[in-house]
């Protein structure tokens, strides 16, 4: 009987994800099916439950159930704990184990992409799980300063305080985007991170730009978490101007990566993934991406 895992979120019926963890499997010769299942809020606990069977490897978390999940496990890892939120679980003989592969995926996309945040001035557009993660990621690669911008100052705060505990060196901020200090930071940063779905395609706000780029200095890099379509209207705009962009597509399959192998114990064939996941954006008849990273 073929193992199972899958991709636990709502709605995922357009997530790319079993496309490239499928193309994983496949290359490996391994004897698995990646589904995605549409999850309700009120059935998460008992969904997390059915993965303690034995012929379920785990699951990926996506929107909106990072946070929740972490509930329903019995052992987190240390950086799930940090972050506050799982993206992979991982059946251990019916006991459940939550991680967060998002953490070391966007390390992996930084690195990937020449982009080195020790010392830097970044600011974290948004306050989601997403945005947690790559908080934490700067914060252990060393980044100077954070300023964190969140449409709610409250949960924005949240982070903050969080991040706090930390006891390294970063200084860290906290905004709303209405503050008048929001445009301040962006002028002063050296990095910006977009972690909200605004330009995410298929949604309301597929045509739109979370910030204006052009309130960044020329020097500046932009990264933009969203996957689909690898070239956001923000990354469009921001390399139109001159800015080195990095679009979500490498976090997505790095963060998948890690989690294939720690449900597997095998070194997982990046370059499978990353080659799926790219056909899967290109096809027109393809799912459209619905979360940012799994």
């Amino acid at each position: 009987m073929s193992a199972r895992v899958g991709l636990i979120g709502h709605p995922v019926v357009h997530s790319i994800s079993p496309c490239f963890q499928q193309a994983a499997f496949d290359a490996l010769g391994i004897d698995a099916r990646y589904e995605a299942w549409d999850v309700l809020p009120q059935d998460l606990p008992a969904t997390i439950d059915g993965l303690r069977a034995d012929a379920v490897l785990g699951a990926n978390v996506t929107i909106p159930h990072k946070g929740n999940a972490a509930r329903f496990v019995d052992r987190l890892h240390q950086t799930a704990r940090f972050v506050g939120a799982i993206n992979t679980i991982v059946n251990v003989n019916g006991e459940l184990e939550g991680y967060n592969s998002d953490v070391g995926g966007f390390q992996a996309a930084l690195e990937g992409a020449g982009i080195d945040p020790r010392g830097a001035h970044i600011c974290i557009w948004g306050a989601g799980g997403a945005a947690r993660a790559v908080a934490w990621a700067l914060v252990w690669r060393g980044a100077g300063a954070l300023t964190i911008i969140n449409r709610s100052p409250a949960r924005a705060g949240r982070l903050r305080h969080d991040l706090a505990a930390d006891p390294g060196a970063v200084r860290l901020r906290a905004y709303g985007c209405d503050d008048e200090r929001t445009v301040e930071a962006l002028r002063a940063c050296d990095i910006v991170v977009h972690c909200t779905p605004v330009g995410l395609k298929g949604s309301d706000t597929a045509s739109e730009i979370p910030f204006n780029p052009g309130a960044l200095r020329p020097e500046a890099v932009v990264v933009d978490l969203v996957a689909n379509p690898m070239e956001t209207p923000l990354v469009r705009r921001a390399r139109a101007i001159g800015h080195k962009a990095l679009g979500g597509l490498p976090m997505l399959v790095h963060q998948g990566a890690a989690s294939f192998e720690l449900w597997t114990r095998r070194a997982a064939p990046l370059a499978a993934m990353l080659a799926a996941a790219e056909a899967a954006m290109r096809d027109p008849l393809s799912p459209e991406q619905t979360e940012q990273t799994p």
